[in-house]
């Protein structure tokens, strides 16, 4: 892994370059064109936003570090498709988001994930869980790789795991896992930060219960099935990770189907720099 990261030390060991990168270094640019090739929605915003999407993937590969499970070899390939699609939200809000962790497990397979949770009467249930993907509070990120590789199949399935669980990253910078990121002062207007998370949650409260009663719909009643994954009807943190996806792998679709966060996606994502 990180072969062009890396230089022969003394007896011919392989060593990691230092993390002050010498002046000039970049990801080659075949590995790059090949990156974008693969998951054709990292492209098309521009020269200057693609420029920065890969010095922030740089800087993502430089700072994280990769771990395959179960023997699985993490290539360069693989290790930069998922920085990109991880870099991609927070092209204008910045690396500094995801400072919270280290690690990045990436699967062979789905994982199937021993839970156990305690209700309201005290009585403690288990279960089994089949994960493509989870993000941690302060910890790691875990990735099935071929759930990665489905995100090149094109946009219009709305469906990204790198995006959707680093989108919970962002969700949980405040530690809350609630569908409402950190906002910056005087978001949209607002003069409070509790206002600015009040506003914000009502929009996505009310796109989440719409979106909830569609997917039950289709699911029960052979409705129309919805464009975003209907995971996001379990709960509105979901919805927000689900609606992430949406959002940067087709946003025009995105707002045709959820006009009403589009607004505040823009805004939150894609700042305008203060004058």
């Amino acid at each position: 892994m990180w072969q062009w990261l890396r230089q022969l030390g003394k007896g011919g060991r392989e060593t990691l370059v230092a993390l002050s990168r010498p002046a000039g270094r970049r990801i080659p640019e075949a590995l790059w064109r090949e990156t974008l090739a693969r998951y054709p929605f990292l492209a098309g915003r521009g020269n200057a936003h693609e420029d920065r999407l890969r010095q922030l993937s740089l800087s993502f590969l430089d700072s994280k570090e990769f771990h395959g499970a179960k023997g699985l070899v993490v290539t360069d390939a693989m290790a930069l498709a998922i920085a990109a699609q991880a870099c991609l939200p927070v092209v204008r809000l910045g690396l500094h988001w995801y400072d919270d962790f280290v690690g990045v497990v990436v699967q062979p397979g789905e994982v199937l994930a021993h839970r156990e949770v305690t209700d309201e009467f005290g009585v403690v249930h288990r279960y089994h869980e089949v994960l493509a993907g989870e993000a941690m509070e302060q910890g790691p990120v875990m990735l099935s790789w071929p759930d990665v590789e489905l995100a090149s199949a094109g946009a219009e399935h709305s469906y990204n795991v790198v995006i959707h669980e680093f989108a919970h990253k962002i969700d949980m910078r405040n530690g809350l896992a609630d569908g409402c990121p950190p906002l910056p002062l005087g978001f949209s207007g607002s003069k409070t930060a509790s206002e600015a998370h009040a506003m914000w949650l009502a929009a996505m409260q009310f796109e989440y219960e719409t979106f909830r009663e569609r997917s039950i719909l289709a699911e029960r009643f052979s409705g129309a099935k919805t464009w975003l994954d209907p995971y996001g009807a379990t709960s509105i943190d979901e919805f927000f990770a689900v609606a992430c996806e949406g959002y940067f792998l087709n946003r025009e679709r995105f707002s045709a189907e959820h006009p009403r966060l589009l607004p505040l996606f823009d805004e939150f994502f894609q700042p305008q720099p203060r004058r």
